[in-house]
């Protein structure tokens, strides 16, 4: 099932980012990256949330090996790169808003900027958000020793493919 789950939610992801191509594309002008994103900021998320599939592939691998310290440890730093993560897109969202970003608008031009940018990263949010409680329940049963190798497996798989979609949103948007 998580299979079918992650190729129906990527082809909805691919659906939104060639939609965003669409009409960027389409736009006789469109925002500058370097006008309305703090790189630096935008490359630390990144490294974080990249980094986090590292740590995820550590608790996996631990998984299978039966480690039960190694997996909580993993587990605990994957579950902080995905809090960090919110936390910074929390930051950047509040900062585009302070700005002037809003969903039928931006100080920067095309309108359909900040819609498209709000809706994409906000339901990339949404998945990131799901798989920290997802991360969190996985640690709290490996705790009481009641979580398989396979539930591991499962939330990994499912944590690589939101930083998956990272890759994507983050070429989309902040590098082109």
């Amino acid at each position: 099932m998580m299979w079918w789950f992650i190729v129906s939610d990527a082809l909805l992801f691919a659906g939104f980012l060639a939609s965003y191509g669409f009409n960027r594309l389409a736009s006789d002008v469109w925002p500058d990256r370097t006008q309305v994103f703090h790189m630096n900021f935008i490359v630390a998320m990144t490294f974080i949330l990249i980094s986090s599939s590292a740590t995820m592939a550590t608790a996996v691998a631990a998984a299978s090996k039966r480690d039960r310290k190694v997996i909580l440890r993993f587990l605990l730093l994957t579950l902080l790169g995905g809090i960090c993560f919110l936390g910074m897109q929390a930051f950047e969202w509040t900062a585009l808003i302070r700005q002037g970003a809003r969903l039928d608008s931006n100080p920067w031009g095309a309108p359909a900027f900040s819609a498209f940018f709000f809706m994409i990263t906000g339901f990339h949010g949404t998945h990131v958000l799901i798989g920290v409680i997802i991360l969190a329940v996985v640690f709290n049963m490996a705790r009481k020793e009641k979580c398989t190798a396979e539930g591991v497996e499962l939330a990994g798989l499912y944590w690589h493919f939101v930083d998956l979609v990272w890759v994507f949103i983050f070429g989309s948007f902040y590098l082109l």
